[in-house]
């Protein structure tokens, strides 16, 4: 049957298979993000991965971008499913100040993390293919500053991410809710 067959748009009930693939490659791309970031600040110069782990991390930041850039995109051609309706005027806002507050984060660490690259005039290398020329250069210290403004970014936007992951756990297991399960494309 037809109706049986994954959509790609969303529905006033589910997110399209598109919308979730960006989701979860998004969650995953953030956590794997902030566990290397965390490990590789630790290394030394003489480290194997001293200069590949930062390439990495900044490649798979600007695709994290690009993924973030597609989902908004994404949204403005194929809505969001309706909020249940079980759920509290406090709770629908909270959803939606919590997700609005991981956008902006997303982008002060894409922003925090180009500018730390390109601070000195160098531009930010995509997987060693294209080459992101820096447009800000030349203030004193700039690395230094972007790299706590990344810091805090990055912190904040797991805090968010794992009270959003809460929520969705929340409404799960005590709501009985299907909040997740529109995400995870159950019970269609």
């Amino acid at each position: 049957m037809l109706s049986d067959q994954p959509k790609l748009k969303n529905s006033t009930t589910h997110y399209g298979w598109l919308s979730r693939v960006i989701h979860w490659l998004s969650a995953l791309t953030v956590i794997g993000l902030f566990a290397v970031g965390l490990w590789m600040v630790e290394l030394d110069y003489y480290h194997e991965w001293y200069k590949t782990a930062p390439d990495l991390h900044r490649s798979f930041g600007v695709v994290l971008m690009l993924l973030t850039l597609t989902r908004i995109i994404w949204y403005k051609v194929s809505a969001r499913p309706l909020a249940i309706a079980q759920h509290s005027t406090q709770e629908k806002i909270m959803a939606k100040a919590a997700h609005h507050a991981m956008l902006l984060v997303l982008f002060v660490m894409f922003i925090s993390g180009y500018l730390i690259t390109t601070a000195q005039g160098d531009p930010l290398y995509f997987f060693n293919v294209l080459a992101i020329p820096a447009t800000v250069s030349g203030i004193t210290n700039l690395e230094d500053y972007a790299g706590e403004v990344h810091a805090i970014a990055g912190f904040s936007l797991i805090g968010l991410a794992s009270l959003h992951a809460l929520g969705a756990l929340k409404h799960h297991f005590y709501d009985k809710d299907d909040t997740l399960k529109r995400m995870l494309g159950a019970n269609r």
